[in-house]
């Protein structure tokens, strides 16, 4: 087990995201062969001439890519209804369920338009490049459904709009019926708080306004609702006095505190504007099973394998035990620990608990992650809150509606990588969108308004 740990931290596989990582190698040939390096930018008719033809060519290739992989997508969730192996499966054997179609193609020639991938001549395209294209093209499918598509060509040029944009002013009936969010470097800095300049207030409230239900869904762990106030006053400030917003609409927004552990709603009756909610009444099935003397053993283990790591380490760092919770955090506020020291931690931490037959026997899931200046350990995972949003909101509309689905709910957030991400689990509940700061995820909001083809009205931004 050691061994493997260390093998896995010197091939970074835990840094990385084996399905953008096999996209990026299979876009990487059509570069390669295509691209023209020698060529300058110049006014010159024939070297432009030559740039436009290349850009063209790589594009193409491109596109047929990335329809081929669309197709593979399309296969996989047909494979995961019979319960058997994809080729896709075989070909990215970490590969998980998917929820909705992709629609990879059109996604492409969409942020191709956005970020020249196929002018480029020196740098391939990226992870970041990847990434966003699999944001478009889960927009494309929550905001536009259609059934599975039949794998064909649609020739699309750089030039030319997708298939899902063919009249942008026509508003459409979305899939999507809930929004969750993760807090720190999705809806605000690292460690800040969302404040009432924040550009993703406006946008928040333009879909609570469209009856989207929407949950933030953060590791901060508070019982008490003034905490949060103090974190996102804001936003809950300006749903309280937005004139866009009926009563039933504001109280669409919940938070779900210590990744699955702590449920609030919006109450303009409370001070704080939120209202504690019991576990008895949101907790899942599989909660119910979970022992409070089993959950203090498992933090005391976690407890001791930070204890080990500040001393292996010589970290500057103070224990901080929770509820539901523990964790490090740095002894000097102005103190910054090194990357490596917050993924040692992690990992250590994680393979302890993993190693633990006490733990192991307490069947009680729980989520080591990476803050960016401290690691905590949480009983349960975002996978868990998503799902506990998701049974809230079925709840509300009649006991017979049942929670809402996968496939109707997307969660935005910025950690998805597999060691130390505490958004990865949330890929078991739902459909996600990877984001590395909340300038993108405005700009995914933004981009979810015009895939829907209703945009953000001026009354909203205001």
């Amino acid at each position: 087990m050691t061994t493997r740990y260390r093998v896995e931290y010197a091939l970074k596989t835990h840094r990385r995201d084996q399905f953008i990582e096999w996209i990026k190698g299979l876009l990487a040939v059509p570069f390669v062969l295509n691209s023209q390096p020698t060529a300058a930018y110049e006014e010159d008719y024939d070297e432009v001439k030559s740039l436009q033809a290349m850009a063209q060519a790589v594009h193409r290739r491109y596109a047929e890519i990335m329809r081929d992989v669309e197709g593979l997508v399309n296969d996989h969730i047909r494979h995961q209804r019979l319960q058997t192996t994809s080729k896709l499966k075989m070909l990215v054997p970490s590969i998980g369920s998917f929820f909705t179609p992709l629609h990879l193609e059109a996604a492409f020639v969409y942020q191709d338009k956005q970020r020249a991938i196929s002018s480029r001549r020196f740098v391939a395209p990226s992870f970041n490049d990847v990434r966003l294209i699999l944001n478009t093209a889960q927009v494309m499918a929550l905001m536009r459904p259609s059934p599975l598509p039949s794998n064909k060509p649609t020739n699309l040029t750089a030039n030319q709009s997708a298939p899902h944009t063919s009249n942008p002013t026509a508003a459409t009936t979305t899939s999507l019926q809930l929004l969750t969010f993760d807090g720190d470097v999705t809806l605000y800095d690292d460690g800040a708080s969302l404040l009432p300049t924040n550009p993703v207030i406006p946008r928040l409230i333009h879909f609570l306004s469209r009856d989207m239900r929407i949950g933030i869904v953060t590791a901060a762990g508070y019982t008490d609702a003034s905490r949060y106030h103090a974190r996102l006053h804001g936003l809950l400030d300006a749903i309280q006095t937005s004139p866009l917003l009926t009563t039933r609409q504001r109280h669409n927004l919940i938070i779900m505190g210590g990744e699955s552990n702590f449920l609030f709603v919006f109450d303009e009756t409370s001070p704080s504007l939120l209202r504690y909610i019991h576990r008895r009444d949101w907790i899942l099935p599989v909660m119910h099973a979970w022992n409070e003397e089993a959950i203090q053993s498992l933090l005391s283990i976690a407890e001791a394998a930070f204890r080990s790591c500040i001393r292996t380490l010589n970290l500057p760092a103070s224990i901080l035990r929770k509820e539901r919770a523990v964790g490090i955090y740095p002894t000097r506020s102005d103190h910054r620990f090194a990357r490596e020291q917050l993924e040692e931690t992690v990992l250590v931490v994680q393979q302890l608990l993993d190693l633990s037959p006490e733990a192991r026997g307490a069947g009680i899931p729980f989520c080591a992650f990476n803050g960016g200046n401290d690691v905590f350990v949480d009983i349960g995972d975002k996978s868990l809150g998503v799902r506990g949003c998701q049974k809230w909101f079925g709840a509300g509309d009649g006991d017979e509606a049942g929670p809402v689905k996968e496939e109707a709910t997307l969660h935005v957030g910025d950690q998805f990588l597999s060691g130390g991400g505490n958004d990865f689990k949330a890929r078991l509940a739902c459909t996600t969108a990877w984001i590395t700061s909340p300038q993108e995820t405005v700009a995914l909001l933004d981009e979810m308004s015009e895939w829907e083809g209703v945009g953000i009205g001026a009354a909203s931004l205001n």
